[in-house]
């Protein structure tokens, strides 16, 4: 997979839940750390993610806050 963004975690589903138009899919990292992101339901069926597989989590964003 070749792409401009350089924010890249790779990692495994941990779970994947769909409900309606949405799919929550949770990547567990392999320092044991979770990120969480809510994708439409046909993307999900798209890349015909399961509990398991291997996958980038490809964060872009134009600001990153910090909070104490």
């Amino acid at each position: 997979m070749e792409m401009s963004a350089r924010n890249r975690l790779k990692g495994t589903v941990k779970s994947l839940k769909e409900d309606g138009l949405m799919a929550q899919v949770t990547v567990e990292l392999p320092d044991g750390q979770s990120i969480t992101s809510v994708i439409t339901r046909d993307a999900a069926q798209a890349l015909s993610l399961q509990q398991g597989d291997t996958v980038y989590a490809i964060i872009k964003s134009t600001e990153v806050m910090i909070g104490k």
